[in-house]
C-alpha cells in the first residue's frame, strides 16, 4: 500500500484480525520497555548502596511518592496525547493525526519545564512534612533537585514514547530504552565509583541517560514517512488536538497525582513507624524502599496492558467498531492475568534475593519482603484495576474513569490509614490497605465499561 494511511512495518494493524495475539505482540515489547524504564530507578538504588553513604537507599525510596506525585501530571497529559494520536489514526486522518503530534510535543516541552520548577520549589518541605529528618533528608533533597533539573527531558521522552505507542510501534522504543538503560547503569557506576558521589551522581546518570532517549526517539520520529511524521518547526498548540489532550489527560494527570499523595500518606506512616522503632537508623525505611523497587516490575509489566487497552480501545473508538471492543476488553483481561499472575508469584518465590540485591541488613530484608508477600500474593486486582481504566478512557470516559479510581483507591487508602491504621499501626496493616482498594477499583471499572460499551453499540448500530 502506498497511501500515506499505509501502516510501516513495525506498526501492528489493531483494527482487523484476530486480536490476541495482536495484544500480546503489542505488549511484551511494551512491557520490556517500561521494565527498562522502572531498571534506571533501580539502577539508581542498587548502585547509590555501593557508595556506603547510610541511608542513601533508604533517601531515594522517600522521594519515590513526591516525584511520582508530580511527575504523573505529565504522564497524564502523554496519555492523552497518546488516545488522540490513535483516535485520529483509527479515523485515518493525516491532518488530525499531524496536528495530535506536534500539539502533543509542545504539551511536552510546556508541562515538562512546570513540573520540573515546581519538584525544585517544593521538594525539601513536602520531603521534611513527610517525616524525613537529618541526613535523610539532607540526601532526598539532593536527589530530587538533581533529578527534577532532568524532567523536560523525561517529559519529551514519555510523550514520544506514547506516539509511537499510539501508531501500533512498541519496538522501536524498547531498542532505543535498552541503549539508554545500559547508558544509565555505565553512567551510575562512573560517578559513584569513579568520581565518589552519592545520590547526586545516579540522578544525573538518569538525566543524561532519558537526554540521549529523547535525542534518538525524536530523530526516528522525525524520520517516519507515514502518519507521525514529526518536525520541530511545526510544533504548535492547536485547539481541536490540545482540547482533546487535556480532556482524557488532565483526569489521568490528576489521578496519577492524588493516587501519588494517598502513596505520600501511607509514605509517612512508614517513615514514623520506623522511627518509633529503629530511632537514628532506617531499616524499615530501607527495607521497603527496596520491596517497593521490586514491586515496581511487576506493576510497569501489567500496566503495559493498560496501555495496550488504552490504544487497542481508542483506535476501535475513532473507527466506531465497538462491538469488537468487547473482544479487546477480554484479550485484555485475559493477557493481564497471565502477566500478572506469572510474574508476581515468581517474585513472591524468590522475595529474599531479590530484596537482598538492594539491602543486607537482616531487618531491612524483612520488611521488604513483608511488603512484597502482602501485595504481590494476589496481585491480579491491581492488574484488572488498571486495564479497566485504560478501556474507559480508550471509550472517551477518562473522567469517569478518574472518578471511580479516586474512589475507589485513594479515599479508601486515606481512611484506611486515618482509621485502621491508626489503631493498629503496623506494617503488615498498612500494606493492606493497597489489595482492598485494588479489588473494589476493579469491579467498578469493570461492570462500569460493559455498561458504556453497550450503550455505544446501541446508539452507533454497526452494518
Amino acid at each position: 500500500m502506498a497511501t500515506s494511511t499505509a501502516l510501516k512495518s513495525k506498526d501492528i494493524d489493531l483494527l482487523n484480525g484476530p486480536i490476541l495475539g495482536k495484544v500480546f505482540a503489542f505488549v511484551l515489547p511494551l512491557m520490556m520497555t517500561n521494565v527498562l524504564q522502572n531498571l534506571y530507578n533501580a539502577a539508581d538504588m542498587v548502585v547509590v548502596g555501593l557508595s556506603n553513604v547510610e541511608g542513601a537507599i533508604g533517601s531515594i525510596g522517600t522521594t519515590s511518592a513526591l516525584v511520582n506525585m508530580i511527575l504523573n501530571i505529565f504522564a497524564g497529559f502523554a496519555v492523552g496525547s497518546s488516545v488522540m494520536v490513535a483516535r485520529a489514526i483509527g479515523e485515518g486522518s493525516q491532518k488530525k493525526t499531524t496536528e495530535a503530534v506536534h500539539t502533543a510535543m509542545m504539551v511536552a516541552v510546556i508541562s515538562g519545564v512546570a513540573c520540573m520548577a515546581v519538584g525544585l520549589f517544593i521538594c525539601k518541605p513536602v520531603l521534611k512534612a513527610m517525616g524525613d529528618e537529618g541526613h535523610i533528608l539532607d540526601l532526598a533533597t539532593l536527589y530530587t533537585r538533581v533529578y527534577f533539573l532532568g524532567v523536560p527531558f523525561l517529559a519529551l521522552t514519555n510523550f514520544l514514547i506514547s506516539i509511537f505507542r499510539a501508531k501500533g510501534d512498541t519496538r522501536t522504543p524498547l531498542f532505543v530504552l535498552t541503549a539508554t538503560g545500559l547508558l544509565n547503569v555505565a553512567l551510575n557506576l562512573f560517578f559513584v565509583l569513579a568520581c565518589g558521589m552519592s545520590v547526586e551522581g545516579v540522578a544525573l546518570a538518569t538525566t543524561i541517560a532519558n537526554f540521549t532517549s529523547m535525542l534518538v526517539l525524536a530523530y526516528i520520529l522525525h524520520k517516519d514517512t507515514g502518519l507521525c511524521h514529526f518536525e520541530i518547526r511545526k510544533m504548535c498548540i492547536e485547539k481541536y488536538a490540545l482540547k482533546g489532550i487535556f480532556y482524557n489527560g488532565l483526569p489521568a494527570g490528576i489521578q496519577g497525582a492524588l493516587f501519588a499523595l494517598s502513596n505520600i500518606i501511607i509514605q509517612s506512616s512508614i517513615i514514623s513507624i520506623n522511627n518509633a522503632v529503629c530511632p537514628g537508623g532506617s531499616d524499615i525505611i530501607d527495607g521497603n524502599a527496596a520491596g517497593q523497587s521490586v514491586e515496581s516490575f511487576a506493576y510497569v509489566a501489567t500496566n503495559s496492558v493498560s496501555q495496550a487497552a488504552v490504544t487497542f480501545t481508542s483506535q476501535h473508538y475513532g473507527a466506531r467498531k465497538f462491538k469488537r471492543i468487547g473482544k479487546v476488553m477480554r484479550d485484555c483481561y485475559f493477557a493481564t492475568f497471565l502477566i500478572a499472575t506469572v510474574i508476581s508469584l515468581t517474585i513472591v518465590a524468590l522475595r529474599k534475593q531479590l530484596v537482598g540485591i538492594y539491602v543486607s541488613n537482616p531487618a531491612a530484608i524483612e520488611a521488604g519482603c513483608l511488603r512484597i508477600l502482602i501485595l504481590l500474593t494476589v496481585y491480579f486486582p491491581l492488574a484488572f484495576m488498571e486495564v479497566g481504566s485504560g478501556i474507559l478512557r480508550g471509550l472517551n470516559k477518562s473522567i469517569l474513569s478518574t472518578t471511580i479510581s479516586l474512589i475507589g483507591s485513594c479515599v479508601l487508602r486515606i481512611v484506611w490509614i486515618a482509621t485502621v491504621v491508626y489503631a493498629l499501626p503496623k506494617l503488615e496493616v498498612i500494606y493492606l490497605s493497597y489489595p482492598l482498594s485494588w479489588a473494589v477499583t476493579a469491579a467498578t471499572h469493570f461492570t462500569v465499561s460493559v455498561i458504556i460499551r453497550k450503550r455505544l453499540m446501541k446508539a452507533y448500530p454497526e452494518d
